[in-house]
């Protein structure tokens, strides 16, 4: 979403180099992953020596693996053909310098073909949602690491109308229904969605009255947050919004993780830096933190 964000952070401190949640956690039972969102992966820009660096930080951290957030490319949405395939091509080259698994989650950006001004023909076998499932694989899935499950969703819904919104459609909601019958109540679970289910963004910075767009926010998210009553869920990672926010609420916290591009690749946004989440686990609690990874824009 190419708009100027800052950083927001409901309830913490702000620190412009590293911002978190500090807890104790045994060492003994935890483990570490990266949530890395909004890249924006392209030729331009030296994007790629930026995702390049990002990636190294993160081998020197050695999480157990990497979460991507969405928006993995700069735009499929109104592309070519042989741009959208370009950046996924780069985009898979780019990312087997990750040391560790990486599991993907899909962005509106990876949509191939649906802006008009892409000229894409919806017959294409990758069309839409497919291109990033022929490639990157399932737009929704679920895995388990050490006691924890984690729930990859797919939180764009393509429209027909050449537009996008944020839905976790029919078909994932009995998914979810499915995997939670499979769960142990007490499991601790993360969630891992593009488009976030809640946000302070447009309260703070349009107008505490405003309401949230559709293309801000996931519409249903109730509905699809009321499908873990009874069970532990733990943690929501979002993307989307290039800002850091950490809303608590029952039980909850919904994280927005910033964005690996920063501005998308333009520099920070009012000294907010290019960064990415990494958070530690324990046996039922996590802590976090962002991290500013030292990417420097170099001005022409």
């Amino acid at each position: 979403m190419k708009r100027k964000f800052e950083v927001l952070v409901i309830g913490l401190a702000l620190i412009l180099s590293l911002i978190g949640c500090n807890k104790n956690i045994k060492e003994k039972d935890s483990f570490s992953i990266a949530f890395m969102t909004d890249i924006h992966l392209q030729p331009e820009d030296k994007a790629v020596e930026g995702f390049t660096k990002a990636l190294d930080t993160v081998n020197k951290l050695n999480p157990d693996f990497i979460i991507t957030g969405g928006d993995l490319i700069m735009d499929a949405l109104g592309q070519s053909y042989g741009r959208a395939d370009s950046l996924y091509n780069l985009y898979q080259e780019v990312i087997k310098k990750s040391s560790k698994p990486v599991y993907n989650t899909m962005g509106n950006h990876e949509i191939y073909g649906i802006y008009k001004k892409s000229n894409a023909n919806p017959t294409n076998p990758e069309y839409g949602e497919l291109m990033f499932e022929k490639r990157l694989g399932k737009s929704y899935y679920a895995f388990e690491h050490k006691g924890w499950k984690f729930i990859v969703i797919n939180s764009i819904e393509d429209t027909k109308k050449g537009k996008y919104i944020g839905q976790i459609d029919s078909t994932q909601i009995s998914w979810i229904k499915n995997e939670l019958k499979n769960t142990n109540p007490k499991t601790p679970i993360v969630i891992s969605t593009h488009i976030p289910f809640i946000t302070a963004y447009t309260q703070k910075y349009g107008g505490t009255t405003l309401p949230n767009d559709s293309t801000l926010v996931v519409y249903n998210a109730k509905e699809v947050i009321d499908l873990f009553n009874g069970y532990n869920l733990k943690l929501v990672l979002q993307g989307h919004l290039h800002i850091v926010e950490d809303i608590y609420i029952d039980g909850i916290h919904f994280i927005t993780g910033g964005a690996v591009s920063g501005g998308w690749w333009e520099g920070p946004y009012k000294g907010v830096e290019e960064g990415f989440l990494f958070i530690t686990f324990g046996e039922n609690d996590f802590r976090w933190s962002y991290v500013d990874y030292g990417w420097q824009v170099q001005k022409p």
